[in-house]
């Protein structure tokens, strides 16, 4: 077995973001797509809220009835209709709600990684920085690892 040197062709490990400018941050939660998926959503249900009830009939209007599969058709669309008209403003609303809770989490969530990013990088950078001592750059790692993990709490006299 040979053991050699790294050498300078070798990639070195960077582990700070090459990211300086975040404010490029789009929120995943689409206001428009959620109730266009409640639509859907509610369409769905009446349609197969409109086969029960056409297959419902069918047990009560005789097979050999003139126009059967017209009368049939049509209590399955009335159904239908009437179910959608009775739950969709409900669900678009409730979606409205929902994705605006949601999205207010995400921006939270995302604020917050942002900023304990912006607070590594900057104790990242007085690490790297040789004119502050060793024992300022422990303890100021150390506040923030308690800080991140939630065992203690950052508190600065003026």
């Amino acid at each position: 077995m040979k053991i050699s040197a790294i050498s300078t062709n070798c990639q070195k490990p960077y582990f700070t973001s090459n990211e300086k400018d975040n404010s490029g941050y789009e929120n995943p939660i689409n206001r428009k797509t959620e109730s266009k998926l409640a639509v859907w959503g509610s369409i769905g249900g009446s349609v197969l809220a409109g086969a029960t009830a056409a297959g419902i009939g069918s047990c009560f209007i005789k097979s050999n009835a003139p126009h059967r599969a017209m009368k049939l058709g049509g209590i399955g669309t009335v159904v239908g209709l009437v179910l959608m008209a009775l739950t969709l403003p409900a669900k678009l609303y409730d979606t409205k709600v929902r994705a605006f809770t949601r999205e207010k989490e995400m921006d939270v969530f995302s604020r917050d990684r942002e900023l304990k990013a912006n607070i590594m990088d900057e104790v990242n950078k007085e690490v790297k920085n040789e004119d502050i001592d060793l024992d300022q750059k422990i303890n100021h790692y150390a506040t923030v690892q308690m800080a991140n993990n939630g065992n203690g709490m950052l508190i600065k006299g003026a």
